[in-house]
């Protein structure tokens, strides 16, 4: 016993021989800096030499080690003694830590098996020991001392004093505070500057206190006697996690410094201020800091503490930190009710998954009768799915646009993932950032690219109908085409905006969660209203509500005039093509006029100024007019479509036409490849280039496989295109275009840990993510988008039949007035 004894005192020793040399060093230099100060204890620790004189270092020297050793055996036979006597004295279990703290403001239960006398300065060893170590361990990390801040509450004040003192006394509860705190890491230089410590154990944080207040009164007539009054009440110490964000400010333009915090900072993929947006775009430059104090004490007092601290461990270097500390970034678990608008909400969806349950189980009752209630069945989840899984397709089908679709929503899938993927926190960003410096990346940097084809497919499809009608002389009610379309979009996007705002906050946490998931939500609280008036895109990105639907805006806003557009030209086809022409090029020349005047970049190159990154999606992404020269292009192949169906190209035709297209895909894509390096510098001239022109040469080659593939010019790629399943894909692109970044966001903000960048490929094909967009998509589809349109269908029928009745009973009657019967039938 003695023996196993001996070995864990020996443990321990080797365990504290760095703080005991530590120790040893702050005696010998007499350190004036208090623990609890946030100050640089490495300056005391090399006071030391400052001690020995230069004349008698040798001197100075043996009198440094023989008092280093005198104190090292000191502790040792004080640990010896603690440990491996086992006569007269009992063994500690420091596995009971777990469950008592040794500090003066909490109760602890007394071992029946010691007697009073012994179990007093077994208590009082234990704690003078633990305080020892306590001491050696702040030594190492100091603790944020919030209520240093001199606007600081009482109550802060208050629980930082208890929090200080449990610290010093190691109090699990306190040390888990303290240990929850993000604190600097190797790998600084590979870009692990991010330190979220530990978000769980912070606010796991639930310790009830007993609490002691004194008053000691003084009798004037008998001053020898004192009477000490304690008052005690309970308080329950919860754990507050605040994240901080630091910028790092340089002194001077030193060539060694810069390049020191390139590589600190990553190489800069975004350049970024405090004052940029980073619900949506991450502030790549700042350091994210994970801070625990207790739950009294306010972001202020957090923000004070931290740039203190700063301060202090860069003082006489130049080198400066602007700290901030937003108010929705400091969290604390507590579990409130919900407010009016989060239950209404949550009844909402209830009531509508109520709905489709009934609905299946009513078609599936009435299955084999000869007729059913369409209006009952319109929520069936049987019918909706059928209808979703189907591949069949009309003989007017422009087939090649279901694949087409699907490739741009992966590509736009890709880039939007790339963009949440730079939020997280790896403890090797610099590598990634040079493996992300390369002109390859250029597939995932061309984001605005991949929905220019959504818009010319938009303004296809309504030109290709509506001169469908026109041919045939069917009569345009453009009042049924816009009730026709609102029914198709708003459905989904307004359960969505429902979702987003008062359901999705409520299902998880994180470090992140208030950023990109709550704050969201708060913006949609206020600015729900424009995204169901399709105005939203005019308000700037900072402020938008579902900040990726803007193109809903500008597809909305484009469709109300299509309808002038197409008769226009159905009308005066010379004419109206030299309008469209025209308009095509004044939006082209207007985005690269733009583009140079406010040195914007349509194309998100490495070391993007996020301000940058705002100002385009403001001033020309999110604007309709830059917008329409693809979604006139649309119309002008529709109308293509339509008037040379089943045209005849020689074999030099088709040769030349791939080649140019060929040409344009290339162009368009690879062109912009150079701004993706890592040493690229902006230059106005290159963004204005690859925003007037790179959408028309990309447009250009997807229009000229539809125009091919749909007059019967077929090979193994326009086939590729036109295979039938990706009308699923056509049928979900709606719904996977509005659920994508809140699945990204929502996984972002609940990463908690530090991870390891592998690859760009390992990241990018998340198959968790994908499979939680699919079934998202599934789900919005299936409650939302399939069931309107199923009731869509029966209002058109409806009003329809009621307008056939009205036409007839209206020729009845003119049939009984000679006059008006011939006037009326000519002009039927």
């Amino acid at each position: 016993m003695a023996t196993k004894r001996g070995q864990k005192a020996l443990q321990l020793v080797l365990l504290l021989m760095p703080h005991l040399c530590c120790q040893a060093l702050d005696s010998v230099a007499n350190p004036t800096c208090n623990l609890k100060d946030n100050c640089n204890l490495g300056d005391n620790l090399l006071s030391v030499g400052n001690t020995v004189n230069s004349d008698s270092a040798n001197t100075g020297g043996d009198k440094l080690e023989n008092k280093i050793t005198s104190i090292f055996e000191d502790k040792v036979n004080y640990s010896l003694k603690l440990f491996a006597d086992s006569v007269t004295e009992t063994i500690i279990e420091y596995s009971a830590l777990g469950t008592a703290n040794l500090s003066t403001s909490q109760t602890t239960t007394e071992s029946d098996s010691l007697e009073d006398d012994d179990q007093d300065d077994f208590e009082d060893n234990e704690r003078a020991y633990l305080y020892n170590i306590g001491q050696r361990f702040l030594a190492i990390s100091q603790p944020f001392d919030a209520s240093r801040n001199p606007e600081a509450s009482d109550l802060c004040r208050a629980q930082m004093r208890i929090y200080m003192d449990a610290l010093n006394n190691f109090d699990l509860w306190a040390l888990k505070m303290h240990d929850a705190s993000g604190k600097l890491n190797s790998g600084i230089l590979n870009g692990n500057i991010n330190q979220p410590g530990d978000f769980d154990q912070c606010l796991g944080i639930q310790q009830r206190l007993r609490i002691s207040s004194s008053s000691v009164r003084d009798n004037d007539e008998e001053r020898e006697e004192q009477q000490q009054q304690q008052q005690q009440h309970e308080l329950t110490m919860r754990g507050q996690y605040c994240l901080a964000y630091a910028q790092p400010v340089l002194p001077h333009k030193s060539k060694r410094l810069q390049a020191f915090f390139k590589l600190m900072q990553s190489h800069g993929p975004f350049k970024s201020e405090f004052n940029d947006p980073g619900h949506r775009v991450p502030r790549y430059s700042l350091v994210n800091w994970g801070i625990c104090v207790p739950a009294g004490c306010t972001h202020r007092d957090v923000e004070y503490s931290v740039a203190e601290y700063l301060r202090n461990q860069t003082a006489a270097t130049g080198i400066s930190f602007n700290v901030r500390v937003e108010p929705q970034m400091c969290q604390v678990r507590k579990s409130e009710p919900w407010d009016r608008n989060t239950t209404w909400a949550v009844r909402f969806f209830v009531l509508v998954l109520s709905m489709a349950l009934l609905s299946t189980i009513y078609d599936r009752c009435t299955k084999t009768q000869a007729q059913q209630n369409e209006w009952c069945t319109a929520f069936s989840l049987d019918k909706n799915l059928r209808w979703l899984f189907s591949t069949r397709s009309s003989p007017s089908d422009i087939e090649a646009v279901h694949g087409i679709r699907f490739l741009n929503a992966m590509m736009l899938i890709f880039s939007h993932k790339s963009m949440a993927m730079f939020f997280n926190p790896y403890n090797n960003r610099t590598e990634m950032s040079e493996s992300l410096g390369r002109p390859w990346t250029v597939i995932g940097r061309a984001a605005s690219l991949y929905t220019d084809p959504f818009l010319l497919f938009s303004g296809m499809l309504t030109a290709y109908s509506l001169f469908g009608r026109l041919m045939k002389s069917q009569p345009i009610r453009l009042k049924d085409e816009y009730i026709s379309r609102l029914m198709r979009i708003v459905p989904p996007l307004a359960a969505l905006i429902l979702f987003c705002t008062y359901v999705l906050p409520l299902w998880g946490s994180g470090p992140q969660w208030n950023l990109v998931v709550g704050h969201h939500a708060d913006i949609c609280k206020r600015h729900w209203w424009r995204n169901l008036l399709f105005i939203h895109n005019y308000f700037g990105f900072s402020e938008m509500c579902l900040t990726h639907t803007h193109h809903l805006g500008i597809d909305t806003e484009l469709f109300a005039v299509a309808p002038l557009f197409i008769l226009g030209l159905w009308r005066w086809p010379r004419k109206g093509l030299l309008t469209l022409l025209l308009l095509c090029t004044i939006g082209t020349a207007a985005r690269y006029y733009t583009t140079i005047v406010n040195q914007l970049s349509n194309y998100i190159y490495f070391g993007t100024n996020i301000q940058r990154l705002f100002r385009t999606a403001d001033y020309m992404y999110s604007f309709p007019p830059h917008r329409s020269t693809v979604y006139i292009m649309g119309i002008l192949l529709g109308y293509a479509l339509r008037k040379y169906q089943g045209v005849k190209l020689s074999r030099n035709q088709l040769l030349f036409g791939w080649l140019m297209a060929t040409i344009c895909v290339l162009a368009s894509l690879l062109g912009p490849a150079p701004m993706g390096d890592i040493n690229y510098v902006y230059n106005s001239t290159h963004a204005a280039i690859y925003a007037a022109f790179a959408p028309i040469a990309w447009c250009l080659f997807f229009s000229w496989i539809v125009f091919v593939s749909h007059n019967g010019y077929k090979n193994k790629f326009t086939r590729l295109f036109a295979w039938r399943g990706f009308q699923v894909s056509t049928k979900l692109s709606y719904a996977i275009y509005l659920t994508q970044f809140p699945v990204f966001f929502f996984n972002v903000g609940r990463r908690r840990h530090v991870h390891h960048y592998y690859n760009f490929v390992s990241i990018i094909l998340d198959t968790n993510e994908f499979i939680s967009i699919f079934l998202a998509s599934v789900a919005l589809t299936v409650l939302f988008d399939a069931p309107f349109q199923n009731l869509k269908k029966l209002l058109m029928k409806g009003t329809s039949k009621t307008r056939d009745k009205a036409s007839a009973a209206q020729r009845t009657t003119e049939t009984t007035t000679p006059n008006g019967t011939a006037q009326h039938a000519h002009a039927d």
